[in-house]
């Protein structure tokens, strides 16, 4: 996998062998309910259950997280771009094919607004 975190705020993780929901939740900066949303989006990411049903998220699992939010929040993919590209690296570099991530990366790699601007002052125009 490529940086974990490429963002330069991003969190330590602590030492610990295993982080509660709660933690993680913290840790990440989102709530409780988006990481178990993760969870049934991206396969790769299986917290262990307690005996009491908790989940207990491993530090690996932990950096996943990390790397989803950073695709997510930070590089503005979709589900579907962010699985995709967490596919590829898993996959290694010799056998990654351009599909929607390289899309994804090319639209969102400079602000669109004022392409956007632009085209809608060209539509008032005409409308005028």
């Amino acid at each position: 996998m490529t940086d974990v975190a490429p963002q330069s705020g991003a969190p330590e993780i602590p030492d610990k062998l295993y982080f509660k929901i709660g933690e993680v939740s913290d840790l990440l900066g989102v709530e409780p309910y988006v990481l178990r949303y993760w969870e049934t989006e991206f396969t790769a990411l299986s917290p262990k259950k307690s005996g009491t049903g908790h989940r207990l998220y491993r530090r690996k699992d932990v950096e996943l997280l990390l790397r989803i939010k950073h695709l997510l929040y930070d590089r503005k993919f979709t589900i579907e771009g962010a699985r995709q590209t967490l596919h590829e690296e898993a996959r290694g570099p010799k056998t990654r094919t351009p599909k929607a991530t390289t899309v994804q990366r090319d639209l969102f790699s400079i602000d669109p607004l004022p392409e956007i601007r632009r085209e809608l002052a060209g539509i008032l125009e005409i409308l005028k």
